[in-house]
């Protein structure tokens, strides 16, 4: 059974966490992933740097900027995790972009990461219906999990064929901005959680983008099966030293 459907089966709100890899050095990627799962994460989503991150705001951007100044490339980073699995149990996803994930060759990326023992892969640039006619078959051949985004302007016929073609779970983004911190979270998106949860999808339903501190978290998971914290966790680890991870963790599960 792949890590992510195995974890989503537990009996809990499941934190997910991303940052860049390469940042804030080179090589702090696989003691930023060991640290966090010894500190009681979920999940780990690890962001492959690219030029040119839509999705992002501008703290992931700068760290994605700095990450490739610093010499990431996908091969140093596939590298990296060669070993991970040696010390990593939690569900492993790579966050990146299409464009160098094509440039790699897309069934060589995906070989390439059922090697290492990644479980998923999620690409906000790739449309499910290029997904669906193109690679799905590749991916299921690697036994990868393509993760896809809804937004509150996601239609419900657009929700439900992401639905009915989904495994592991679908990432819940919070609103229709790039990605960021917040402190709460209003009606509006309290109503869209709500609405979403609603429709009873087959698939478990993540939030992410706007996860900051306990309150966010508790919010963002009434209504699902957990959330994601980027920006939030980017910007620590740049004023912080690693071994203080486990302290960010507890600000917000504790």
């Amino acid at each position: 059974m792949n890590r992510i459907t195995s974890k989503l089966q537990e009996n809990k709100k499941l934190l997910s966490i991303y940052f860049s890899a390469g940042y804030p050095e080179l090589n702090s990627t696989s003691s930023i992933i060991e640290t966090l799962e010894k500190s009681g994460v979920d999940m780990i989503e690890i962001g492959l740097p690219f030029s040119d991150p839509l999705a992002d705001g501008p703290v992931i951007q700068e760290s994605s900027t700095e990450a490739l100044q610093n010499g990431m490339t996908t091969e140093i980073l596939f590298d990296q995790l060669k070993n991970i699995r040696e010390s990593v149990k939690i569900p492993l996803l790579i966050m990146g972009y299409l464009n160098p994930i094509f440039q790699y060759g897309v069934e060589k990326f995906c070989k390439k990461c059922a090697e290492i023992g990644i479980d998923g892969l999620i690409i906000p640039d790739l449309p499910v219906d290029v997904y669906h006619e193109n690679y799905a078959s590749i991916f299921k051949k690697y036994q990868l999990q393509n993760v896809f985004l809804i937004t509150p302007q996601t239609t419900e016929k657009r929700i439900r064929f992401i639905d009915s073609i989904s495994e592991g779970f679908i990432y819940m983004v919070s609103s229709a901005s790039t990605t960021g911190a917040k402190n709460e979270f209003g009606d509006v998106q309290q109503n869209y959680f709500k609405r979403i949860a609603n429709m009873n999808l087959k698939t478990p339903q993540i939030v992410g983008f706007g996860i900051s501190n306990k309150a966010t978290f508790e919010a963002a998971t009434q209504f699902s099966s957990g959330a994601i914290v980027g920006s939030a966790f980017v910007k620590f680890i740049k004023e912080n030293p690693i071994t203080s991870i486990p302290k960010f963790i507890d600000g917000i599960l504790k």
